[in-house]
């Protein structure tokens, strides 16, 4: 009788024993399970930190890289123009021919613009005669494309400042128009204006502008 409860006891220790070294195995699993999606998922995100830091930083030296080249040619565009407001001083005194011209051409200008039958125009006092000639020119050729009549009489009690470099402005309105076409001026305009073109002459064209004014 001893014997045989000893065999049930003994059985019975090897099912519970069989029952916990399953139940070990299934939890160890779970927890082995648990841990590695622990550890996959830390380091995805370990990974996708490193990636956005890595674009980040890549974007950063794209950028600073960029800002440097256009800094770089905004300092060769403001140079080629102050080289160009360096030579406007001695461009009215070269050619005295060639600068009446230009005068006939900047007063035609403005009287189309303003279309009146009577502006005055301002100059340098020491260009008044060379612009007298030129208001003689340019009211022939308007009368001509236009059958009008207009009255131009230079404006000697306001004259351009002296260390302007030349160019003329035209007074219409009764006064309160005026078209500033001095050389400074004008070569703001040119800044402005001609800047896209002058930066594709330079640079080449920027593929990836898709919009030109």
């Amino acid at each position: 009788m001893t014997a045989f409860i000893r065999q049930e006891a003994l059985e019975k220790a090897k099912e519970i024993q069989l029952k916990a070294d399953e139940e070990f195995s299934i939890e160890k699993s779970k927890l082995v399970r648990q841990e590695t999606a622990s550890i996959d998922k830390t380091y995805a995100k370990k990974f996708k930190q490193a990636a956005m830091s890595q674009q980040i930083t890549r974007s950063t030296a794209t950028n600073k890289t960029r800002l440097k080249v256009l800094s770089a040619r905004q300092e060769l565009l403001d140079e080629l123009f102050e080289q160009a407001r360096g030579k406007l001083a001695g461009y009215a005194d070269d050619d005295e021919n060639r600068y009446q011209t230009i005068c006939t051409n900047l007063i035609l200008e403005g009287l189309y613009a303003l279309a009146e039958e009577k502006v005055s125009v301002r100059a340098r006092e020491k260009d008044f005669d060379l612009v007298k000639k030129a208001i003689v020119d340019a009211e022939r050729e308007y009368k001509e494309n236009t059958k009008k009549e207009v009255k131009v009489e230079v404006d000697e009690k306001n004259p351009q400042p002296e260390e302007s470099a030349g160019g003329v402005s035209i007074v219409g309105g009764n006064g309160k128009i005026e078209i500033n076409n001095t050389f400074e001026e004008r070569l703001k305009l040119l800044e402005t204006d001609a800047l896209p073109a002058v930066r594709q002459i330079l640079f080449g064209k920027n593929e990836n502008r898709k919009f030109y004014d």
